[in-house]
């Protein structure tokens, strides 16, 4: 298993950063693997909404189903699953005051059968989209929330 976390600050209010990440269509905006990522099931977003998500890693694109599974105001979880893997993604979001939320993204991906052998090769490439996340996300909620 991967397991990255990093937690920062963002200079925009909680209900309007939950509002944006809840839809993970805009993962396009704030993920630096996603290629493309199309919801697949009516509105409105609520637990259970499905987006189709094409990732590039390590140079090889993978799709994965992602659902809503966990949507409240300071809580907002994805799980993305295919043959070879199951990813989740967890933030949980603080209000520090009316204008700055703190941000925890946690992302754990399980894979499965020969996929195992990639994890150690794998944890490496995560990491570092995790420090690309934490640099640029911040910036990219408060242009886009």
């Amino acid at each position: 298993m991967v397991h990255v976390q990093r937690t920062f600050t963002v200079p925009v209010e909680i209900t309007r950063i939950a509002a944006y990440l809840r839809d993970f269509a805009n993962a396009v905006q704030w993920d630096p693997g996603t290629m493309t990522c199309t919801q697949s099931t009516p509105d409105p977003i609520a637990v259970g909404t499905k987006w189709d998500n094409l990732s590039k890693v390590l140079g090889r694109e993978t799709e994965l189903i992602y659902e809503l599974t966990q949507d409240a105001p300071d809580h907002i979880t994805f799980v993305g699953k295919n043959k070879t893997a199951t990813s989740i993604d967890d933030i949980r979001l603080r209000k520090i005051n009316d204008e700055s939320t703190e941000l925890v993204y946690v992302s754990d991906v399980t894979f499965n059968g020969i996929a195992k052998i990639a994890g150690p090769i794998l944890k490496f490439k995560f990491e570092k989209i995790g420090d690309e996340m934490e640099r640029e996300m911040p910036g990219i909620i408060t242009a886009n929330a």
